[in-house]
């Protein structure tokens, strides 16, 4: 087992990944259900010039490069998910197959980047993000993404105890709050 001790060392491309969580039309774009249901997406929108010079750089340096998309469906609609998300006027977001679902326009993941489905918060739930990291020999994860109070943190926290090094980029990283995403 390694012990990275700094950051130089937990962003080695030997043993680190980048994470781009749920940076999708229905969360970034203006014509997405998020903002269609009032929510600001004004800093996602800003976040991902940012994310876009981070993907070039790790790609450049050979980090891999993970891709998570939420989507929902019949298939994973559980009674309470649809009784949270009907409270919160949410049902219509990124439903499978749809634009909402789709990555944001200059997230692009090349053939040999994996992407990740999920249907929950957490990108490790019922999903094969963590057999995808260990068969890669990842220790480390770098964070990213929409919306960071939510997914996003749920997505660290999980990593924090599948015992990966975490780091989160917030300024690649947006929440529909400002207070929110400092405070996370």
């Amino acid at each position: 087992m390694l012990v990275l001790k700094t950051p130089k060392e937990r962003w080695d491309p030997r043993w680190a990944a980048l994470l781009v969580v749920d940076v999708q039309n229905d969360f970034v774009s203006s014509k997405g259900s998020a903002a269609k249901r009032g929510e600001d997406v004004s800093a996602a929108q800003a976040a991902v010039p940012k994310l876009i010079r981070l993907i070039d750089e790790a790609r450049r340096v050979g980090l891999t490069v993970v891709y998570i998309k939420t989507t929902h469906s019949e298939w994973t609609d559980t009674p309470s998910w649809i009784f949270r998300k009907s409270q919160q006027s949410a049902l219509d977001t990124c439903r499978e197959g749809t634009w909402g679902a789709e990555l944001y326009e200059g997230i692009s993941p090349l053939p040999s980047e994996r992407v990740v489905i999920k249907h929950r918060y957490s990108a490790f739930i019922n999903t094969d993000l963590n057999t995808v990291l260990k068969a890669k020999g990842i220790e480390s994860v770098l964070v990213t993404g929409v919306a960071t109070n939510v997914c996003v943190e749920t997505t660290t926290r999980d990593a924090y105890m599948y015992d990966y090094y975490v780091t989160m980029v917030s300024d690649c990283s947006a929440a529909y709050d400002p207070k929110l995403h400092l405070s996370t």
